[in-house]
């Protein structure tokens, strides 16, 4: 399984000591580590399957394949970020098997590459309070940014989540995807870019607003 590499378990990994207890066969230990991320493997496997019972056995199934495979971590990344890798694979063998695919990559199955000359100009943007990053952190907020995701192509949702709202690296988000990082790159860009024009109406600053028609180059 790609999702599971070796890793080692680091100083400045904040769950290096439990990682470490776990591995040594104290269940309490991975209890603890699991209630500290079961949240958010379900809120990922939520936003990118966008069907409760999905994400369930997506959150079920990474902290199975977490427990089974756990003296396989070698902290060459954080734990978190293990976990992730996971919960992103086995939310992409659910999306393939609903395209009735089972080997083939994400970039086959999402229209294959993207190009930064094909990326369109925003209709209407305005300069945001926030980063789109920032406002998954803002509870009043985080459903209109939900619901925004919901509206994104998978391809460019999937990358979105992994890069900005879990905070993954470029290649890490590649690696886990199964993509190139220049197509990471280019559909990280087009969904910050749609999040940015669907959201600026209720999130913009309306005395920086610009609307249809101004000039992108400024």
């Amino acid at each position: 399984m790609k999702a599971l590499q070796h890793h080692q378990p680091t100083a400045d990994d904040p769950d290096a000591e439990l990682v470490r207890r776990a591995q040594g066969g104290e269940l309490e230990a991975f209890e603890i580590l699991t209630h500290r991320y079961e949240q958010r493997i379900f809120s990922l496997a939520m936003r990118m399957l966008l069907q409760e019972q999905d994400a369930e056995d997506v959150t079920q199934q990474t902290f199975l394949s977490a427990l089974e495979n756990l003296d396989t971590f070698r902290g060459e990344a954080s734990f978190a970020t293990w976990l992730f890798r996971i919960a992103t694979h086995a939310a992409l063998k659910i999306i393939r098997k609903r395209k009735g695919l089972k080997t083939i990559s994400l970039e086959e199955a999402t229209e294959g590459t993207d190009r930064i000359d094909t990326i369109p100009h925003p209709e209407f943007i305005a300069d945001w309070r926030h980063s789109p990053e920032q406002l998954v952190e803002k509870n009043e907020i985080r459903r209109l940014l939900d619901e925004a995701l919901a509206g994104l192509d998978e391809k460019h949702r999937l990358v979105f989540l992994l890069r900005d709202v879990e905070g993954l690296s470029v290649k890490e988000t590649a690696e886990a995807l199964g993509l190139s990082e220049a197509n990471t790159k280019v559909r990280l860009l087009r969904a910050r870019l749609q999040l940015r024009e669907q959201l600026t109406r209720a999130l913009g600053d309306p005395d920086k607003r610009l609307a249809p028609g101004h000039d992108h180059d400024h």
